[in-house]
């Protein structure tokens, strides 16, 4: 069981690095023809903090892309986990969040957005990780 436990763990955490690295991927266009664009998602981020200045979008796309390659990344090769996949969990709800006030809560129901959020705070609450960076480093 316990085994079982690690191996959902671990794909838990890879798949959210995983959606944290491809929606970056997309903007700075790095699928190729299948990138949304960086242009595309200073719109999306406008329309998405619809209750905001408009004038804030690029501060606040540039500042979320940072944030979700770092959280990518650290989850990725499991480095401080149980506070980057808290962190990862408070981004995204802010998201959810800032989907429902402006497009209704269908969205982020529909992109999952909530799912993901309660994957990261779950994965946030475990007390060990295999398979991890950490385990190689010097406590």
């Amino acid at each position: 069981m316990k085994t079982q436990q690690d191996i959902a763990v671990f794909s838990l955490r890879i798949a959210l690095a995983a959606g944290f690295l491809s929606a970056t991927a997309s903007r700075l266009n790095l699928w190729g023809s299948q990138s949304s664009g960086w242009k595309n998602f200073v719109h999306y981020t406008a329309e998405t903090n619809s209750f905001l200045p408009q004038s804030l979008a690029p501060g606040i796309a540039v500042l979320s892309t940072v944030a979700e390659v770092l959280i990518g990344i650290l989850l990725l090769v499991g480095y401080r986990i149980k506070k980057v996949a808290f962190c990862a969990s408070i981004l995204t709800l802010l998201f959810a969040v800032a989907m429902s006030i402006s497009f209704g809560l269908k969205e982020p129901l529909d992109y999952s957005v909530f799912v993901f959020s309660a994957g990261a705070f779950l994965l946030s609450t475990f007390s060990h990780y295999k398979w991890t960076l950490e385990q190689f480093l010097p406590q």
